[in-house]
Order: C-alpha cells, then structure tokens, then sequence
C-alpha cells in the first residue's frame, strides 16, 4: 500500500521533463528525488550549494558531507557539481529553474504560500523559500491536505505571515491535484479513492470543479 508521502512525491516528480532544474524544498519535497528516474536528463538543485541532487542515501552510513539544506543526508549523481551560496542563489534569483517544490503551512485561493513561521514559535529563518517562489518558473506546493488537527490547510485567505503573493501554481496532496488559477483553485486529479465530495469537506476554499476530472497517478 503506497503511503500519502508516497503518493505526493511520486505524482510531482510526474511534473519534469529532460532538461529541467528543479529545486527540492526541505521536508516533504525532498522525497521526490527518490522517483526521478537516473535517465531522465532532470538535474535537482539543492539550495546549500550543489546540482546533482540524488535518491536518499541506502544503508546506514550515509556520507555525513552530503547533506540537502535542511541538513539531512543525501547522494549526489554522476556529474553533480557544488558551488558558494552566491552561485546557487544566482541559480534561483536569475530565472534558471523551471520549478521548485516547498512544503506548505497554509495555501490560499488566490495563490498566496504562507510556509515559513507560525507566530509566537520559534523559526531559525525564512530560509530561501521567499527566493525561490520569486524565481522559479512553476512553483509547487507538496503537502498533507490538513493539519494533525483536521484543519483546512488550503483556505480563501491564509491567516499566517506570507511567504509570498500569487505565486503558487499546483498544489499536490494525498487527496488530489488542483492546479491556482486567476478564477480560483481548479481541481485536476483525485486520488484513488477519494471523491469531489471528500476533498471539499477538508478544503475551505471552493474548489472548481471541471467536467472531466483525472485520477491521480495513472
């Protein structure tokens, strides 16, 4: 049985095509290494200094100098190349990536990501998450479609401190795939299982609802 993570990684690496630089975000996104195929000609960026993001280490010794910008261990491809923090933020602010994927707080109808504190909780930093919805091409929200407590986390207005204004443009959950328009939040896919009905119960936002509606992972 494929777990919601699963689920939510493998769809969103569904995403790329050859050619592609892609920004993994820390958390969620980055599982979705572990589903690009080794062939597939998608280079992923990690934004701590390096292109040539792999699969998560096997084993349990992994190379502890090869670590993704939340510090957790990873592997680097055939061909990866590391560089300052000055190259890879020139990566992301000059327009070179065709997306990135974050994890999210709160999502909201009109495209506004609010992902990097909740207040009165201490936060090490926003990180480079307002860099990366600023300049990646696509940027796409990974995340479990409530919070522990059952509440919505794609709303009409997000309540917390934004990471930035209408600049998502998917968003990807256990429950489906719905895609940030000008007229709202259209949804794309469902997941196995899962009907209009059950996603919209744990969506305040309304979602719109299209004539034909996919089935996520096929």
């Amino acid at each position: 049985m494929v777990n919601s993570r699963e689920l939510i990684a493998r769809r969103v690496a569904c995403f790329f095509q050859a050619g592609d630089l892609v920004n993994l975000g820390i958390g969620m996104p980055t599982a979705v290494a572990n589903y690009i195929p080794a062939d597939s000609g998608i280079l992923l960026h990690s934004e701590n200094g390096f292109v040539g993001l792999g699969p998560a280490p096997q084993g349990d010794r992994p190379e502890k100098d090869v670590v993704n910008a939340g510090g957790a261990p990873v592997t680097m491809v055939p061909g990866a190349a590391c560089f300052d923090s000055a190259q890879s933020f020139a990566l992301i602010r000059g327009g070179h990536l065709a997306a990135t994927v974050l994890g999210a707080l709160e999502v909201d109808e009109n495209g506004n990501l609010a992902n990097w504190m909740v207040p009165g909780k201490m936060v090490p930093g926003m990180g480079g998450a307002m860099d990366l919805v600023a300049g990646a091409r696509t940027v796409i929200i990974a995340m479990e479609h409530a919070t522990k407590n059952g509440e919505p986390k794609i709303l009409k207005k997000c309540s917390l401190p934004l990471t930035a204004v209408n600049e998502v443009d998917w968003i990807v959950t256990e429950l489906g795939v719905m895609e940030v328009t000008q007229q709202g939040i259209v949804l794309r896919e469902l997941a196995p299982g899962v009907s209009v009905q059950d996603i919209q119960l744990q969506t305040e936002a309304a979602l719109i609802i299209p004539e034909v509606v996919g089935c996520m992972g096929q």
